[in-house]
């Protein structure tokens, strides 16, 4: 099935699971709607699917992670905008939401959507066996978005900026901040497959792993070499937070080495992994070679 067709698909489950969860059509649940559909390349919800295919899961069992992972992404890019965070006024071509709407509504619009990412994981499936797998994918999102996850991974960032980091420090950083909601992507879909032998598992692991780092790399190469109008947010935003930006730190040119090594490892877990891993391979290329 196309990445478009695909697309579609997460988009009107979003709308489905927004509407149900939401009660009200008050101001607080049009900021929700206007941080989720607002152009997003849903990247996430994609690798849910196509590590779904690699293991024959059918897609009905991967609407309620895919939605998931996307209201959590969707939330944290609310949170990371404000004013206390990194006070950016441009999301994907669109006024961030604190600007769209005002600070107040704008984190708890974030707060709204992390509570439904995990409502729609805890309401899943009807048997014992799917609602063990449900609590599973509920610790790995958690996980990731948790102090070792996206909120240590931002404070972190907070802690880095005008300072001068050495590599390690800024990978793990990056690691924490976005790969691991990208792992945990990846890592979601084997929750439905139990009887996954754990050598897969762990491959799959660091596929999510290697292909969380080089994105977030590709993303700082992005903020240093692209325009405004294509990648839809201020581009060198990083430069003027002081952020601590892998290709400012460390070169361009290695920037762009280490995005092939670690696209060479990612490439080299699939190579472990029983089934068809094309989908997960065209993601890889999606995501690691992106103009925006």
């Amino acid at each position: 099935m196309s990445f478009s067709t695909l697309v579609r698909r997460v988009e009107i489950e979003l709308e489905r699971r927004i509407d149900a969860g939401v009660e009200s059509e008050g101001r607080l649940s049009q900021a929700m709607r206007y941080a989720v559909f607002n152009g997003g390349k849903r990247l996430r919800p994609l690798l849910v699917y196509a590590c779904g295919e690699t293991l024959g899961l059918t897609l009905e069992r991967l609407d309620a992670p895919a939605c998931a992972v996307e209201l959590i992404h969707c939330y944290s890019l609310v949170h990371d905008d404000l004013p206390a965070m990194d006070d950016d006024d441009l999301r994907r071509g669109r006024p961030t939401a604190h600007l769209a709407f005002d600070e107040a509504t704008a984190i708890l619009a974030g707060d709204a959507l992390q509570a439904l990412a995990f409502q729609i994981l805890a309401q899943d499936g009807r048997s014992d066996r799917e609602r063990a797998a449900g609590c599973n994918m509920i610790s790995e999102l958690a996980s990731a978005c948790g102090v070792s996850g996206m909120a240590g991974g931002q404070a972190r960032d907070l802690e880095l900026e005008h300072k001068t980091p050495d590599q390690a420090t800024v990978e793990t950083m990056f690691r924490m901040k976005t790969g691991a909601l990208i792992r945990a992507a990846v890592m979601m879909p084997t929750a439905l497959a139990p009887d996954l032998p754990p050598a897969q598992v762990q491959a799959l692991r660091e596929f999510g792993e290697d292909i969380g780092l080089a994105f977030q790399i590709r993303d700082d190469l992005l903020d240093v070499e692209g325009n405004t109008e294509i990648i839809g947010k201020q581009a060198g935003a990083d430069q003027a937070l002081g952020k601590a930006n892998w290709p400012a730190l460390f070169g361009i040119e290695g920037a762009r080495r280490r995005i092939m090594e670690l696209d060479a490892r990612a490439r080299a877990s699939l190579e472990r992994i029983e089934g068809d891993t094309s989908g997960l391979r065209r993601l890889a290329d999606r995501l690691l070679h992106r103009a925006a």
